[in-house]
């Protein structure tokens, strides 16, 4: 009996990616060649091995899912929102805590957010997850940098044309007063916000699989923080049903603890530790 294998892939998207030169466009604009803004040292050769494991197991796959960061530019968490104390411009890969806004090391560019985002920031070191991480502006919604990532769209495509089928794209990250580093839910969920909330559809789908395939960008953020909540939520408990393909997926660089104590998290729950090789051989078996 065929198994029905599901394909999760976290944020393959050009901004994350370390794509050389001859992948990335000229900017009409500006004339010089575009430059993904986060890229993820490993991420272009994990995307071509992800590519390589989805047209040669396109068979064995009974349903493909892509999550996509997507970003309006003023975000709590890009450099357009804050200033320093003394009012200039913070650099991405700051860390800010809600005790040096309120001892005046930064603050929002317009006061009148500032309630807002400490009370933001305050829910978010409570939950002990996160500290709030300026970041550089990416995944601008309509940008080149949001775009997937062009070996995998057309590996997908081809999977979808050959099964007439579609692969479902999942957003996150519009809402602009948080985080949203996991597809399944919001760091901060704001009550007003359902697409900040748990997404139990989502949950309750991957759960329908006999085994869910994770790869993607970053290991280290969203790849980890989407692969926790699922293996927190899925109604049937059972965690050993979910894969990680550890070489499609890298973790941002100075975050490479993080990457690894993410595994071993994951491992000692059950989930199951593999590669594009070792999965390719279960597509071709269940084609």
């Amino acid at each position: 009996m065929k198994r029905n294998i599901q394909l999760l892939i976290i944020d393959p998207q050009n901004d994350f990616c370390d794509l050389p030169a001859d992948w990335r466009p000229i900017d009409p604009v500006t004339g010089h060649v575009t430059s993904p803004a986060l890229p993820v040292a490993g991420a272009h050769a994990d995307m071509l091995r992800l590519a390589k494991l989805i047209r040669e197991g396109a068979s064995g796959l009974s349903a493909i899912g892509v999550t996509l960061d997507s970003h309006h530019r003023l975000h709590i968490a890009h450099p357009t929102f804050w200033k320093t104390g003394a009012g200039e411009a913070v650099e991405p890969f700051t860390p800010i805590t809600a005790a040096q806004v309120r001892h005046g090391d930064y603050a929002p560019k317009d006061l009148s957010m500032l309630p807002r985002a400490l009370a933001y920031m305050d829910e978010l070191e409570r939950r002990g997850r996160y500290t709030l991480m300026v970041w550089p502006v990416h995944c601008e919604i309509g940008s080149w940098g949001h775009n997937v990532h062009p070996a995998v769209k057309a590996a997908y495509n081809l999977w979808e044309d050959s099964r007439l089928a579609m692969v479902q794209k999942i957003s996150k990250g519009s809402n602009p007063w948080t985080e949203h580093y996991s597809a399944m839910q919001a760091e901060v969920p704001d009550e007003d916000d359902p697409a900040t909330q748990l997404n139990r559809v989502l949950i309750a789908s991957l759960d329908r699989a006999d085994q869910i395939v994770i790869a993607g960008e970053a290991s280290s953020h969203c790849v980890k923080a989407t692969t926790e909540h699922i293996v927190d939520k899925l109604p049937s408990g059972r965690s050993h049903k979910v894969v990680l393909l550890t070489d499609c997926m890298s973790p941002v660089g100075g975050f490479e603890a993080q990457h690894q104590a993410f595994l071993d998290d994951m491992a000692s729950r059950g989930v199951v530790l593999s590669t594009g090789a070792e999965i390719l051989a279960t597509l071709v078996s269940n084609a």
